[in-house]
């Protein structure tokens, strides 16, 4: 069955994470992204490691289901190639700094004249103006600006950066998501937009109850470590080799709990009748509990209170995620074939569509340049036009 999105054609301008990561997703859902490269090096992420022989995991991660052609963004004949392109495409992403595409004649107000039906997606570090307007941004930043950080750590110790970049991630699901709601309205329409997000909104837009705290009630919330910061218990625990997360926030559940490691009496105890009693007592609570918790291992517990009905779930490193006999009967690792890496394991898309059969992983991230010749002649360039290009320095090929 056909994917959703098998009819758009994107031009793909982003580097780095947050823009791949938003055509990567196209890319899942169907689309014919085209992943434009700068000469000579091509998408930084290239020379991040570690490596696969000499390619980057880093790159590797983001970038299936992309075709690729490699241009020198300081040849004119190299710019004019792009801007032919984005006269004939469904969507542009871009995630250059505020005002860069305008310099190279690829803003939206310019191309949307000879194509009224393009939809603009730029990813942005603060957004097209305001006072930070002009500002780099990187997702650490973002990270600490939208208060990310203040929530995250131990309480007594330093605000944390999140271990997976969320800032960068998250704008991508959200451009993403906001290119297929353009390209639904444009059916109605008949008429493209732009489509704007950063990476402070991004992260400012995902604070959840943790900012809906400060804006109804004037609560500025501190760092929580691994509790939840309303109900308990909620968090990690302590088994015997290693950390579990056990989630017991009702008091059904809390009771439940009891009966699982046999502490019945605490259901009764002054110090545990309510919720609001065990936040209080906390620490306490969680020593007893964590002194019944090591008597067995994380997964031993995680069986025992699932088939309580309680939520639970071992704390895994990455060998432990990928070795999970559920992960891999979800199958959120597909293989596929590398032209020089031979059968590799990437991340799948989670989502389950009709049309994802054989996976959602048709083709692997590609070589700089690896299709420019046959994009240029998809989009009118001849044979003769296509090798003078090569031979002069503005396309560049595998």
């Amino acid at each position: 069955m056909a994917l959703p999105l098998d009819s758009i054609r994107v031009l793909d301008l982003t580097r780095a994470l947050a823009g791949p990561f938003c055509t990567m997703c196209l890319g899942d859902f169907g689309a014919d992204v085209i992943k434009v490269e700068s000469l000579p090096k091509g998408d930084m992420t290239r020379a991040w490691g570690p490596f696969d022989q000499d390619i980057a995991a880093y790159y590797l991660s983001i970038n299936r289901n992309k075709r690729d052609l490699a241009i020198n963004f300081r040849d004119p004949k190299g710019l004019e190639v792009v801007r032919k392109l984005a006269r004939e495409v469904d969507v542009l992403v871009e995630n250059f700094k505020p005002g860069r595409t305008d310099e190279m004649g690829l803003g939206y107000e310019v191309l949307k004249k000879d194509n009224p039906k393009l939809i603009y997606a730029s990813i942005t570090g603060f957004g097209r103006d305001g006072p930070y307007g002009e500002w780099p941004g990187l997702d650490q930043i973002a990270q600490g600006m939208s208060g990310v950080m203040s929530v995250t750590g131990w309480p007594g110790g330093e605000p944390t950066r999140a271990g997976v970049p969320f800032g960068d991630v998250g704008a991508g699901m959200w451009a993403a998501m906001g290119v297929c709601a353009a390209v639904a309205q444009r059916h109605v329409t008949g008429e493209g937009q732009r489509v704007e997000t950063s990476l402070l909104g991004t992260l400012i837009g995902m604070l959840n109850v943790q900012g809906q705290r400060y804006l109804s009630a004037g609560d500025i919330p501190g760092l929580g470590g691994n509790f939840h910061m309303a109900a308990y218990p909620y968090g990690t625990c302590e088994a015997s080799d290693g950390q579990l997360n056990v989630g017991a926030p009702t008091q059904d559940l809390w009771e439940r709990l009891c009966g699982v490691l046999g502490i019945e009496d605490l259901i009764e105890h002054p110090d545990y009748l309510d919720n609001d009693k065990r936040m209080a007592n906390r620490d306490a609570l969680c020593a007893l509990l964590n002194e019944r918790f090591r008597t067995d291992t994380a997964i031993n517990w995680t069986h025992k209170l699932v088939e309580a009905g309680i939520p639970a779930g071992p704390v895994y490193t990455m060998d432990k995620v990928f070795a999970d006999p559920h992960v891999r009967h979800q199958k959120m690792v597909e293989e596929v074939d590398h032209p020089k890496l031979g059968r590799i394991n990437l991340i799948a898309n989670p989502l389950r569509l009709e049309g994802y059969e054989n996976g959602s992983i048709r083709t692997p991230p590609p070589a700089l340049g690896e299709q420019s010749r046959e994009v240029l002649a998809e989009y009118g360039y001849g044979e003769a036009e296509i090798e003078a290009l090569i031979e002069s320095g503005a396309v560049g090929v595998a």
